[in-house]
Parts: structure tokens; C-alpha cells; sequence
């Protein structure tokens, strides 16, 4: 697409009662919205009301964090979406899935199946899973290490592309005077033999409306950009500043080209906070109000535990301690420790103060203003080159998302910049993203 046809990208990022932490504890807020069906699907359909591209699903194969600090409890995901399935027609519907937790054949049915069901608008959000705590959950004493995680995860991906080809686009034929319904040698197995998996296959669900389900990928190390540069059709990131999404954008654009894949079809979206008043510091004020929420105990645990430190030596009037450990030591979210520690530093951030960055938006960018000062952030960052959309995420859910929908997304479209009406069908089309070419053969691929 040429420059003067570039189109922005949104992505809804469905968080319980918004990304603040102590979203939930406003008088407005249904502490209960995580577990209530009709709370995501009215957030689905304003997300289409407002053109959106996808909306999307965290997920973890934990509990996340101490569940007395905020809502905890999480239902899995591509469960979520099949009833989200039935009340949208054109937005595209993202879940999170981990390599680390599930095995290629499982949950590649899983996102052929919902991507017939939902007509070719399903993505999967491609995670490696941090943390012991999962690790526990699935019989082992402590996480697999970082660069370990992401061989078997791109083992996973091989697999998984080979399970969705392993049907060709014209095998069902469904022949009534012959009594044939698909055409035998148009299904073939996959003889799959690596270092982590063997997989006869082929996939039980013939090849789905996309052909894959979008991939998306959310990590931001090292293994993980290269990781994206490869594989990766959309990156959710976080990017506090201008310069470090600049820097992250050209770097992932450029690992791309190098893997010999066209740049601009792996779309950057990095994650903006907004909080939206009336005046600028209408805004400010309801940010300061949800900062007052936080519980910091709660908070300095969750921190401690990312830094890899305990709690005891994270004392929330000062600055974090100078011996932290190095990045190359942490074996959990590398690029998010990194992002915190280097906020900390650059700023000269106390725990507290730390803290209430983090509970905005856990390191997103997080902008308070008006609709037009938030929607000039966003043409800003996104005619610079750090961006080819964003992954919203209200503060507070619903109404932050319907002040984004209802009066900066008006803006954008006004400028230009933001479409008025889908133009595609499935969701690769509204990430402007040809569908992938089937496989043809059977392809045996033996351990690396």
C-alpha cells in the first residue's frame, strides 16, 4: 500500500474491567465483568460499531498474580470467542494460545475450527509463557529456559503451518452422483519428526477460510523479534516512548526483510493507554484518581517477582537497588524487565512511582488528554514510522473504550487515517494480508 493509502490498525485489548489495576475498584466498574459473558460481547459489537480490525484475549495458564489485588479469574479464551462468534459478523477475533502448554496438533484444530465458524476472522496471539507458576500447573519443577521455549515454539509454528496445509483448498468436492466428498489425494499426512514433536497428522478440519488463522506475536526480546521477524504477521509490543517505538519498529522491519519476508506485511501495534477527559486536566485527574486505588503492597510483589528479586529489598520510597540482575539472568519475560528496569532508571523513579506507571498499563504507553490530543499521539506515531496501529487498551472498561470509539476514532476517520466501513471480509483482509498459498505434497521433515 503506498504511503498516501496507509491506514491505520486497531486492535480492542478486552481486559476485565480496563488495564488499570484499580479499574475495578470505581464505583462504576463491575468487579465481576471478567466472568460475565454479556460484558465481552458488548465490547465485541462497539469494537465493530467502531471498524475496528480484531479485538483480542490475553491469556496464561496460571493465575495471574495475587488474586486479592485485582480480578484473577480468566476464562480460556478461544472458549470466549466461539460466543463472541455469534453476536459479530465482520471484526476479527484473537485469542491467546501458549507453545509452551499445548501440543501443534490440539490447538491447530482449534483455530482452523474457529476460523470456519467465524468465517476466516480468527488470530492466534503466540505466547512462550514466563513464569514457574505455569510450569507447576503442568507437572514440571520450574520453566523451561527462555531460548529453549522459543525453539520448541517455532518447531510449534512448522508443525501447526503443516497441519493447516495438510488439506488442499479443493479437496472437498462433495460429489453426490460419484459418492465422493473430498478427494482422497488431496489430504495427505504430514510424517512430521523433530526434536520436540512427531505428528502423523493430517488435521481433522479441512483447510479453514483463511487458510491460517492470523498470527500474531507479543514478545520483544531478542528471541523474541526474531521470533516475529519469521513468523509473525502482527506484533502487539509495548513501547513507552517515540524513540524506543521508533527504534523497535525499524528493528523488527528490518529482521523481517533479512528473513526474506516483505516488511510491510508484519504490522507493528504498539499498546497506548488512553485516558480521555474533556479537558487535559479533567484526564489527569482520573488518572491520579485510579493511581490513588492501587494497593502498593499487592503491586510490590508482582514487581519483585518480574525483577527476579524479593519483595523485601524493592522499599517503595526509594529507587530500585543498583544490583539487580542482568537481563541475559532472567529466564522469564526478558523485554518487559527490561522496558521497567531502564523506566526506572531513566526517570529516577521511586517503587511507588514505579509502581503507579506500571498500573496504567504494566509499561503500554499511557497518555492522558483530550480525544484530539490522544488522536494527535496517534497520527504522530504513526506518520513517524513506530507504528502501523495500536493495541487499545482503556484504562477503563467499558466507558474508556467507548469515549476512544465515540469521539477519537471520529477524529482519525475524519483525518483519513482510519477506515469508515471493512472493505474485507475475514480478518487478514482488514490487516491487508494475502492469504497464504497451500501446501502441495506431503513434506517430511526430520529432526534439526
Amino acid at each position: 500500500m503506498s504511503a498516501s493509502r496507509r491506514r491505520l490498525h486497531f486492535n480492542l485489548f478486552i481486559h476485565d474491567t480496563g488495564h488499570h489495576e484499580a479499574s475495578w475498584r470505581l464505583p462504576e466498574s463491575d468487579p465481576l465483568a471478567n466472568l460475565d459473558l454479556g460484558h465481552y460481547q458488548r465490547l465485541a459489537r462497539r469494537a465493530e460499531q467502531a471498524r475496528f480490525d480484531s479485538v483480542f484475549l490475553a491469556d496464561s495458564p496460571s493465575l495471574w498474580g495475587d488474586p486479592g489485588r485485582r480480578p484473577s479469574g480468566s476464562l480460556e479464551p478461544t472458549v470466549l470467542l466461539t460466543a463472541l462468534i455469534g453476536v459479530t459478523s465482520r471484526i476479527g477475533l484473537i485469542a491467546t494460545a501458549s507453545t509452551s502448554y499445548n501440543e501443534p496438533y490440539n490447538l491447530a484444530r482449534r483455530f482452523a475450527s474457529l476460523d470456519h465458524l467465524s468465517g476466516g476472522r480468527a488470530g492466534w496471539n503466540i505466547v512462550t509463557t514466563a513464569g514457574d507458576a505455569a510450569a507447576r500447573n503442568f507437572g514440571l519443577d520450574a520453566q523451561p529456559a527462555h531460548a529453549e521455549r522459543y525453539e520448541r515454539a517455532a518447531e510449534f509454528l512448522d508443525v501447526s503451518a503443516l497441519l493447516w496445509d495438510s488439506w488442499a483448498d479443493d479437496a472437498i468436492v462433495a460429489d453426490k452422483a460419484r459418492g465422493v466428498h473430498a478427494e482422497a489425494d488431496r489430504v495427505r499426512p504430514i510424517a512430521y519428526l523433530g526434536k520436540h514433536f512427531r505428528v502423523a497428522g493430517p488435521l481433522n478440519v479441512p483447510r479453514s477460510p483463511q487458510g491460517h488463522p492470523l498470527l500474531v506475536q507479543a514478545g520483544s526480546s531478542e528471541d523474541g523479534k526474531e521470533f516475529a521477524a519469521r513468523y509473525a504477521e502482527a506484533v502487539f509490543t509495548a513501547q513507552p516512548t517515540l524513540e524506543e517505538g521508533l527504534a523497535f519498529y525499524a528493528d523488527v522491519k528490518r529482521r523481517a526483510a533479512l528473513a526474506g519476508r516483505d516488511p510491510e506485511l508484519l504490522k507493528v501495534l504498539p499498546g497506548i493507554v488512553p485516558v480521555i477527559g474533556d479537558t487535559e486536566a479533567e484526564a489527569r485527574e482520573l488518572e491520579a484518581e485510579l493511581d490513588r486505588l492501587i494497593q502498593p503492597e499487592y503491586a510490590r510483589v508482582q514487581l519483585a517477582a518480574v525483577l527476579g528479586v524479593e519483595p523485601e529489598s524493592l522499599p517503595l520510597d526509594r529507587e530500585l537497588p543498583a544490583d539487580l540482575p542482568e537481563e541475559e539472568q532472567i529466564e522469564g519475560a526478558k523485554s518487559r524487565y527490561t522496558l521497567i528496569v531502564e523506566l526506572a532508571r531513566r526517570e529516577k523513579l521511586t517503587v511507588r512511582q514505579l509502581i503507579g506507571r506500571l498500573g496504567g498499563g504494566r509499561g503500554h504507553r499511557t497518555f492522558a488528554g483530550t480525544a484530539e490530543q490522544v488522536a494527535d499521539t496517534i497520527e504522530h506515531w504513526f506518520r513517524a514510522g513506530a507504528a502501523d496501529g495500536f493495541n487499545v487498551m482503556p484504562a477503563v472498561l467499558p466507558s474508556g473504550f467507548e469515549t476512544f470509539a465515540d469521539r477519537v476514532v471520529p477524529i482519525l476517520q475524519e483525518r483519513g487515517l482510519f477506515r469508515t466501513e471493512y472493505e474485507g471480509a475475514t480478518l487478514r483482509e482488514h490487516y491487508g494480508l494475502p492469504r497464504p498459498a497451500g501446501a502441495r505434497g506431503t513434506r517430511v521433515l526430520q529432526a534439526r
